[in-house]
């Protein structure tokens, strides 16, 4: 995907597009990386996201304030957006993690969303990073629910499941890539009588069953 494409997708246009550049550079392709940029996204991202969660739940604690702001920056949140972007189309990787798949990585993708959202800022200042992480976020904010922050993807799908006297899902290993240190798993998960099939990925089993459980839940509240 060419850098304006990407531009289009995430709705901001850059003055200096070298830091877009720079944003999906990871550091095995070039020294000049995305690992600073990562940082200061990281923090813009924190700061965005719990000043919304502050104006939009008047009545929360500090702590359950907290743990909705984690569940909203964690790395399997920003792998989904990044996901939605196709950022793995435009990602510059060194020969290794080309040859382990590395777009597809949930951390690399992660991180470099963190990165494009400190290269905005340094771009366009505060308000142009808020303005994109509200558009990118828009979905996840409006569904929040602060009564379930507490409870994971497969645990909801499996007290759903039961509530509806179904069959629990069954989670199966579909694929591994990459080298040991640096794995991929794809998870699925199928609810036969809902004839619901979805496919997770991520760092870890756990992970990646998550994700598609969390998918599941997306395909059944449609």
């Amino acid at each position: 995907m060419s850098l304006d494409s990407l531009q289009r997708r995430i709705g901001y246009q850059f003055t200096s597009p070298q830091l877009l550049a720079q944003a999906l550079t990871h550091r095995s392709f070039a020294s000049n990386n995305n690992e600073r940029l990562e940082f200061l996204g990281d923090g813009a991202l924190n700061y965005i996201i719990a000043h919304q969660l502050y104006m939009r739940f008047q009545k929360l604690p500090e702590g359950d304030l907290s743990r909705l702001r984690a569940q909203l920056v964690k790395e399997s949140a920003l792998y989904e957006i990044a996901q939605t972007l196709e950022l793995g189309e435009s990602l510059k990787l060194g020969e290794g993690e080309l040859k382990s798949a590395g777009w597809r990585r949930p951390s690399i993708l992660a991180d470099a969303l963190e990165a494009i959202i400190g290269a905005v800022y340094l771009d366009g200042g505060h308000q142009a990073a808020e303005i994109l992480v509200l558009k990118l976020y828009d979905e996840k904010l409006a569904t929040i629910d602060p009564k379930l922050i507490d409870k994971d993807a497969k645990s909801l799908l499996q007290e759903h499941l039961q509530g509806k006297k179904i069959e629990l899902p069954d989670y199966q290993v579909v694929n591994i890539d990459g080298e040991a240190h640096a794995q991929t798993f794809q998870v699925s998960c199928s609810v036969a009588k809902l004839k619901i099939q979805t496919v997770g990925e991520g760092t870890s089993r756990r992970a990646a069953e998550q994700h598609a459980a969390q998918l599941a839940l997306e395909k059944i509240n449609q």
